[in-house]
């Protein structure tokens, strides 16, 4: 049975490795080899929340643990420093709740993979432990409660995926369609420049048989108002005459009428994809996601005792 998590974006702190647990409770339990104003030793939550508020801005984790480096503000002593810092972010962030999460919280998310110092600490009430799932007279949880599980991990995930696509900018959102359209089989796909080629975004190739179609796109970065036949025909006279095939993105729907009119005799055709069928292509391709193999094992001991 798979289960997805979000790469760069978040990762599954309730799934770490017992080797990844060592690493985090070496570095928590250890202070970094530069010393605080007061003279004390700086943590390595110190010392990130440091090189935040020195740059100015929201960083990346990666750009947090290339500054503490650069800085000799702490010394690692893990395999994965750069996991180790984005999970000790991720532990301090307001808004992300899991069982492991700190109750101070320090930093916030500004979508994007970017991070930044709140400006003054937040005291969190340190939630209840969720219950556990269904265990039978064996000992062991039912393989139907590791289904329902699952399922409730995949909507979930789902539901952050999409609102984390619709905090983008328009430019960061037309650059994961792009990206997209090449993950998905589309060649030499380029965004168009701001202000060009009016309503149109991006220009592509798809092969079908042994011929390549010309292909643009435009995305809406929306966020609950739906797409309709309006937009539907401003794209389409967009690209009329110049490509064979239209293809409209965007994080919410699109009304019943640009569904109808998506198709017409003697008119471009145009595919349609809302947020929804987003998720699905990124699931399905794996783009954006990392998929993790869990093996699960009933008892089948009968098996074993044949004849």
């Amino acid at each position: 049975m798979g289960l997805c998590h979000i790469k760069r974006l978040e990762s599954n702190d309730t799934m770490e490795t017992s080797r990844d647990a060592v690493a985090v409770a070496k570095d928590l339990n250890e202070v970094g080899p530069k010393s605080s104003a007061q003279g004390s030793r700086i943590t390595i939550v110190q010392a990130i929340e440091q090189v935040i508020r020195e740059r100015g801005r929201a960083l990346t984790i990666i750009e947090i643990h290339d500054a503490i480096v650069a800085q000799h503000l702490y010394e690692f002593k893990a395999d994965n420093p750069v996991h180790i810092v984005g999970s000790q972010v991720r532990r301090h962030c307001l808004g992300l709740d899991f069982p492991s999460a700190a109750p101070n919280k320090l930093f916030k998310t500004l979508g994007a993979g970017k991070y930044d110092v709140l400006e003054a600490p937040i005291r969190q009430r340190e939630r209840k432990r969720r219950a556990r799932p269904q265990v039978k007279a064996g000992g062991s949880p039912s393989l139907e409660s590791l289904r329902r599980q699952h399922e409730r991990y995949i909507a979930e995930l789902r539901s952050r995926i999409l609102d984390i696509l619709k905090k983008l900018t328009p430019q960061q959102f037309e650059h994961f369609c792009r990206n997209l359209l090449k993950a998905y089989g589309f060649k030499t796909v380029t965004v168009t420049r701001n202000g060009r080629d009016g309503g149109i975004d991006g220009n592509g190739q798809l092969k079908v048989g042994f011929d390549f179609f010309d292909v643009a796109f435009q995305c809406k970065r929306w966020g609950k108002a739906n797409v309709g036949r309006p937009e539907l025909n401003q794209f389409r006279g967009d690209i009329q005459g110049q490509s064979q095939m239209g293809v409209f993105f965007t994080t919410s729907k699109f009304t019943p009428e640009a569904k109808v009119n998506s198709v017409r005799l003697g008119a471009v055709p145009i595919t349609l994809i809302d947020g929804r069928t987003i998720v699905d292509i990124m699931l399905e391709k794996s783009f954006g996601v990392e998929r993790e193999d869990l093996p699960i094992y009933s008892l089948a001991l009968d098996m074993a005792l044949t004849e």
